[in-house]
């Protein structure tokens, strides 16, 4: 099975206010397939964008949607950790609960 080589540039993106403000960018190299590489060009094609563009904006997706499950997930975390208090009052002791 042959092989393309691609090489991406990816910029991170910082988002302070409206306005976008690029902080980096790297290379990134990727091995694909070439039947893949057909289909992600036809695919970038189709949405009038690069396939690194593609790649990169695929990538941004998943790191981002994994930020925020963990920081859910650390919240989640956090409200367990404090207990809920659900109302109502204890009128009577563990010890006359269990009385025999």
């Amino acid at each position: 099975m042959e092989h393309q080589i691609f090489v991406l540039l990816v910029k991170a993106v910082q988002h302070e206010g409206p306005e976008e403000v690029v902080v980096e960018t790297q290379n990134l190299t990727i091995r694909l397939d070439q039947a893949t590489v057909r289909k992600a060009k036809v695919l970038a094609a189709r949405r009038g964008t690069s396939v690194s563009k593609l790649v990169a904006q695929t990538i941004e997706q998943l790191v981002d949607g994994d930020e925020a499950y963990e920081a859910a997930r650390r919240k989640a975390l956090d409200f367990l950790r404090q207990g809920f208090h659900l109302g109502g009052t204890i009128r009577v002791s563990r010890d006359e609960l269990h009385e025999r």
